[in-house]
């Protein structure tokens, strides 16, 4: 029997995904949780799973192409099957949304060609011309019928880039991907509707430094690889959000609703923007689980084959720029999350010292928080129990 291999919905909001790449041939044998294609979303690239064991059939969708949610983007068969025939063959630019859907699911429109003055243009080459800023309306098409391709839009808007001083020097900078552009609507939307506020505490972070320098050798002793300063802070912090539950909280249209795990997402830059992969249950994690999971994540990011578990669930955030060497900023919530925390860089500053002044490596931690969830005081106590756990966190983490 044919298992139909869909986009899958990776987030609640989520309408459309992009392939990005089968990880299969069509007519290879596949492996049931094998890779089997490469699907890009708003937050990150993850690798999406076979459903069962057979043969890749049936492709719907090329690469590059934006597909509904919930629609079917090829097969799975046994050996000598075919795949199921749609009622009508898709042409060569809409095969990317063909509805190749399961007997039990609504069919769904296929889009057709749009028309344009002087011929009809295919629903890729339109969403190019809107992008590459192509007036589609003064081309002559190469496809059937003088039907305006994708390739068409792609060569008028090289032809424009070369005479246009403007689009030189927006050539310099870097592609604006679906994922920064989607990063942007979300961090919009979560800033002009989650009421922010922000708590503010320098800690001294000795005991975090010396914790990390005992540690170093165990770790990588027993887990191949180092610790982070951010290893030993999502620890801390996932302990410290246990007994917080309002701040491990999230917000829902029937108010908080409280998470029966605390799963940390970390925000890792990639090429594209920021994506937020997730340690779930780190409460119950020791730091050399931690460091793994982190590891490996960092690796998947960078490599654009997070999973879909890597980038959901997540109750609480932490963001750290102390690398870049910053020492204070603020960060936007991650609805719908409670919290997010912002980290600086470790440095030496003058502090008094039993009424004197001393020298001593501090970090100063930003709190974002929606009050919604938690009033000024859950959040400063939240805090001020974060901060004395760095202050002894030898420990904390043994």
């Amino acid at each position: 029997m044919a298992i139909s291999v869909v986009m899958p919905a990776l987030e609640l909001t989520q309408e459309t995904g992009k392939l990005v790449a089968w990880r299969k041939k069509e007519g290879e044998r596949v492996a049931k949780g094998e890779p089997l294609v490469e699907v890009e979303t708003d937050k990150a690239v993850v690798e999406i799973e076979s459903p069962a064991e057979g043969i890749l059939a049936g492709i719907k969708a090329q690469e590059g192409a934006v597909v509904p949610v919930g629609q079917t983007i090829a097969w799975i068969v046994l050996p000598g099957e075919d795949a199921p025939l749609d009622e009508a063959p898709p042409n060569s630019e809409s095969r990317a949304v063909a509805r190749a859907q399961p007997s039990r699911e609504p069919a769904l429109e296929i889009p057709q060609a749009a028309s344009v003055a002087g011929g009809k243009i295919s629903p890729k080459a339109r969403r190019l011309a809107q992008e590459k800023g192509v007036d589609a309306s003064k081309l002559r098409g190469s496809g059937s019928g003088g039907e305006i391709l994708a390739a068409d839009i792609l060569a008028a808007a090289e032809r424009i880039g070369a005479t246009s001083p403007a689009r030189e020097a927006a050539a310099s900078l870097a592609p604006f991907g679906s994922i920064a552009r989607l990063v942007a609507e979300r961090t919009t939307a979560s800033w002009t509707s989650v009421p922010h506020f922000f708590v503010v505490r320098e800690v001294d972070a000795r005991a975090l430094v010396e914790a990390r320098e005992e540690l170093v050798r165990k770790i990588e002793k027993t887990h191949g690889a180092r610790p982070t300063h951010t290893d030993l802070l999502v620890a801390l912090l996932a302990r410290t959000l246990a007994k917080h539950p309002r701040m491990n909280a999230s917000w829902t249209s029937e108010g908080p609703r409280p998470n029966p795990q605390v799963n940390i997402a970390l925000a890792m830059a990639v090429e594209d923007g920021v994506v937020a992969a997730v340690i779930h249950n780190a409460d119950k994690a020791d730091l050399g689980e931690i460091v793994t999971q982190r590891r490996e994540l960092r690796e998947r990011a960078r490599t654009n084959k997070l999973r879909p578990a890597d980038i959901s669930g997540a109750t609480f955030t932490i963001s750290n720029l102390g690398m870049y060497q910053v020492d204070a900023f603020t960060a936007i919530i991650h609805p719908p999350q409670a919290g997010i925390l912002a980290v600086g860089r470790i440095a030496d500053r003058v502090v008094p010292i039993e009424g004197r002044p001393g020298i001593r490596p501090m970090v100063t931690l930003v709190l974002s928080s929606d009050h919604r969830v938690v009033d000024g005081a859950r959040a400063a106590e939240f805090l001020n129990d974060l901060a004395n756990s760095i202050c002894e966190a030898g420990k904390h983490l043994r």
